[in-house]
Order: structure tokens, then sequence, then C-alpha cells
């Protein structure tokens, strides 16, 4: 009989072993899988956040890198168009300059034509003076004013025509 006994007492436990597998998938065993399956969803989506964010951190690099390049492309752009504008304004004062330089220059010597011809005229009559005053003395004569004036005029047309052969 104890061969029974223990045939009963291997049955129960294989029983309470069935029970307790049962009792254990369905209150121990299923839940921590739904939790390790929340978890593993959570962590797979977590995942992919991640990668979507690292794809949307990649993009926003990209177009700040393009648009760093546009800034320097546009900053060399600005640059070179203020180097233009500098040599062009640079250019236009150097040629008012010249300009100015050539007005005074023209000026100066109209001004100097004019001093000459004026220098030229108060010799012409000095001369003529001193022409008039020795030609009396050597005449001996009392000289009229009209003598004087044509006595003058026969010098200055006489010097005139020595000055046209001394330029010539």
């Amino acid at each position: 009989m104890q061969l029974l006994r223990i045939d009963w007492n291997v049955l129960f436990t294989i029983i309470n072993l069935i029970v307790l597998y049962l009792l254990l998938k369905k209150f121990l065993i299923g839940p921590v899988t739904g939790i390790m399956q929340k978890r593993k969803e959570m962590i797979e989506g977590q995942l992919a956040d991640a990668d979507d964010k690292r794809k949307q951190a990649g993009e926003l690099k990209q177009q700040y890198e393009d648009m760093l390049k546009g800034a320097h492309e546009e900053s060399v752009k600005i640059l070179e168009e203020a180097r233009k504008n500098a040599q062009k304004e640079y250019d236009s004062k150097v040629k008012s300059a010249d300009a100015q330089a050539d007005k005074i220059i023209e000026n100066a010597q109209k001004t100097i034509e004019l001093e000459r011809e004026k220098t030229v005229q108060d010799l012409q009559s000095q001369i003529a003076d001193l022409a008039l005053v020795a030609a009396g003395k050597v005449i001996g004569e009392k000289s009229t004013e009209e003598s004087n004036q044509s006595l003058y005029d026969q010098f200055l047309a006489k010097a005139g025509d020595s000055d046209d052969t001394d330029s010539e």
C-alpha cells in the first residue's frame, strides 16, 4: 500500500504544480509579460522618436549650414559691392579734384596772361612817354598835344611790328 500512497502524493504534487503554474501564469506571468510588452513598445516608441528627432536635427543642421553658407556668400557680395562703391567714390573724388586743379591752373594762366598784358601796356605807355620826352629834347621844340599823339602812335606801330617779329 505504500506504493499507492506515494502515487497519490506524487499525483497531488503534480496537480498542485499544475494549478500553481496556471495561477502563476494567470496572475504573475501574464501581467509581467504584459508589462514587459508595454515596456518593449514604449522603448521602441522612444527609439523611433529619438530616430525622428535625430533626423530632424540633421535636417535643421543642414538648413543652418545652408543658411550660413548663404550668409557668407551674401557678406562676400556686400563686401565686393562696398569695395566697388568705394572705388567709384575714390575715382569720382579724384576726377573732381583733377577738374578743380585744371580750373585753378586755367584761371591762374588767365590771370597771368592778363597781368602780362597789363604790364606790357604799362611798359608801352612808359616807353612812349620816354620816347616823347627824348624826341622833344632832340627836336628841341615844344611839342603839342597833336604832335605828341602822332609820335606816340608811330612808336606804338613800330614797337608792335618789332614785337610781332620777335614772337614769330
